[in-house]
């Protein structure tokens, strides 16, 4: 399962560092609309995404989830195949839209590895799923940018579909999930309703639900006008190359300490160690809005991977403390559905920020927005101190 994320999260964000150039490619279009359209065109995948999610969630908790991870893995192949053969931003749009559908393979591979493992060493067990996802994260921008800068946009959108088919291929025969045989257990079946009634009744697994898409939205406030804001720095011919490095920062910086985090949250509560890296993140995130230089910006990318990083496993390692197994899947199909709602609007508010104030008020903005959660977080806590025995 480490090698599929990695082949995933390696393919998907390969397109991070040029997907802006690429719409500017296709036309002769303003600053301005350039801007714009990266942010819409670069969220609207997370439209369908949001959708589809808790479909997926429930489906995956009735059949499991391995067939699921093979359709995501054949789709987001034959999507980024055909975005190779665009010839404007509509026929673009339409094919990430449609990508979207495809999305959740880390979301659902994170849910399989979870119904798989202890409570006991959940977080640690997701930390180390995380490296294969940042791992791929790591290296996709800079081999995308360097591919993209080598033999173009559209030729490296085919390379980065075979990719996601071997994924498939990998996931179909190198993974084994163990079901429960219903006929001969206990195991509940619950509907859609007694899911959502047991959230509401779990006051701060819906603060952690919404922290997810407060994290997302600060995770890709910044991603669609990164690559011009690195132009704008270095002022090098080699944009999509430094872009990659940029976007690989923060990757390397969540390598480092994915693992980690999640032994942590293991050890002294999830809840306790997420509110933490929340005013963490914030605080790092603030000073971007005053680089001056490219170093600069690569090193908060850096800070900021070693902060929000640690959220990651964290969350799915606290549903999986409060969630019975049998309802796993549609919960955190529910928390991915926010996620992507954050990836959604986070493109949207970067790119309209960013065409009305400039790069820097989208650091300052985030920043901003991460102290703000963890401030919610902590008033969560206080508000329902009872819930904080769960590995909170």
């Amino acid at each position: 399962m480490w090698f599929a994320n990695f082949f995933i999260a390696g393919s998907i964000t390969m397109v991070q560092p040029f997907l802006s150039l690429y719409i500017d490619s296709l036309g002769n279009y303003s600053d301005q609309y350039v801007q714009t359209a990266s942010g819409v065109i670069f969220s609207i995948t997370f439209v369908a995404a949001f959708i589809f999610s808790p479909i997926w969630g429930k489906v995956g908790d009735r059949i499991g989830r391995k067939p699921i991870l093979v359709a995501f893995a054949i789709g987001l192949g034959l999507s980024l195949f055909l975005m190779g053969f665009v010839t404007n931003v509509i026929q673009l749009f339409f094919l990430r839209l449609f990508m979207g559908v495809f999305t959740g393979f880390i979301s659902m591979s994170e849910a399989l590895i979870s119904t798989q493992t202890s409570k006991r060493v959940a977080g640690q067990v997701l930390g180390t799923l995380q490296t294969g996802t940042i791992t791929g994260t790591l290296i996709g921008p800079l081999i995308g940018g360097t591919l993209a800068d080598l033999f173009g946009y559209a030729a490296t959108f085919k390379w980065l579909a075979l990719i996601l088919f071997f994924s498939g291929f990998l996931v179909h025969f190198g993974v084994k999930e163990f079901r429960v045989d219903k006929s001969t257990s206990h195991d509940r079946v619950y509907t859609s309703r007694q899911v959502i009634k047991h959230m509401l009744r779990q006051p701060l697994l819906l603060f952690v639900m919404f922290m997810s898409m407060i994290v997302q939205v600060s995770n890709f406030s910044i991603q669609p006008i990164l690559s011009l804001f690195v132009a704008e720095l270095s002022g090098a011919s080699s944009v999509a190359f430094l872009s990659g490095l940029a976007f690989s920062a923060a990757g390397l910086g969540k390598l480092l300490m994915a693992k980690k985090w999640g032994f942590i949250g293991d050890k002294f509560g999830y809840i306790h160690i997420m509110t933490l890296l929340l005013f963490a993140s914030g605080l790092v995130y603030l000073p971007g809005g005053f680089v001056t230089s490219l170093w600069q910006l690569v090193l908060i990318r850096f800070l900021l991977g070693i902060t929000l990083g640690g959220i990651i496993p964290l969350r799915v390692a606290y549903i999986r403390h409060v969630a019975p197994i049998e309802m796993q899947g549609e919960v955190l199909g529910y928390n991915t559905s926010l996620k992507f709602f954050g990836n959604m609007i986070g493109p949207m508010i970067g790119g309209t920020i960013s065409a009305s104030f400039g790069y820097s008020a989208v650091f300052v903005f985030t920043g901003l927005l991460l102290i703000s959660s963890g401030v919610v977080m902590v008033i969560g806590q206080k508000r329902h101190p009872e819930l904080l025995t769960q590995n909170a």
